[in-house]
């Protein structure tokens, strides 16, 4: 049956920056989410989106505003369609929860580049199986999310070097300090060589019969 704006329902949970606003269609009164989120490139994004619970989900539909006809992710007649999904997301989303438990039908995008960038939107239709013709009908989004993809910054590189006015930069001085090092070990290397072979100069000399006196 058709509810009104007056019938008490809940915003879905989330941050308190979101952009909450009714939205009503003929199954149910849904509420739209919108929201920014950053992510950085190589990691993977959480899109939020949560359907009311009171009623079995049989739709759930993930799209792009750039894609047209295809979809990011779609789920319907109790399984994934693969085959009416953009071939740059196979392999790469998925549903958090595939039970969709509490209506929660976030969406995982694994290892985002710059490419996910834009905006997404989380559709569901929500009945039985005799709703199940109208679930290609165009629904409002419960939850539109603008997606944004940065490029990861460049390494940090400032451990290498001492605070300004330290002096040098950490990597010479382990260069200046391995040289030391060798410079020290030349040195015992060259002292025990020398003392080893005076030793033995002299144990040779005392080990040589002594010289026999000429008669005069």
């Amino acid at each position: 049956p058709h509810r009104d704006a007056t019938d008490k329902l809940e915003p879905n949970p989330g941050p308190s920056n979101l952009i909450v606003h009714p939205n009503d269609n003929k199954d149910i009164l849904f509420y739209s989410i919108a929201v920014r989120q950053r992510s950085e490139s190589g990691q993977n994004v959480t899109l939020p989106c949560r359907a009311p619970n009171n009623k079995k989900i049989i739709v759930v539909e993930w799209s792009r505003d750039d894609l047209e006809t295809e979809h990011v992710l779609l789920y319907r007649d109790e399984q994934f369609d693969p085959e009416a999904q953009h071939p740059s997301f196979k392999n790469q989303v998925d549903l958090q929860d595939r039970q969709m438990k509490d209506g929660d039908v976030a969406l995982i995008l694994k290892n985002v580049t710059t490419a996910d960038s834009g905006t997404y939107e989380c559709r569901v239709i929500l009945g039985d199986k005799k709703h199940r013709s109208r679930a290609h009908l165009k629904t409002e989004p419960i939850s539109i999310i603008y997606l944004r993809v940065v490029a990861p910054p460049p390494a940090d590189t400032s451990h290498l070097f001492l605070p300004a006015g330290s002096g040098a930069p950490v990597g010479l001085i382990i260069a200046l300090s391995v040289v030391a090092v060798l410079l020290v070990a030349a040195v015992v290397g060259l002292l025990i060589w020398f003392v080893d072979r005076t030793c033995k100069d002299q144990s040779r000399d005392s080990n040589q019969p002594p010289a026999e006196l000429q008669p005069v």
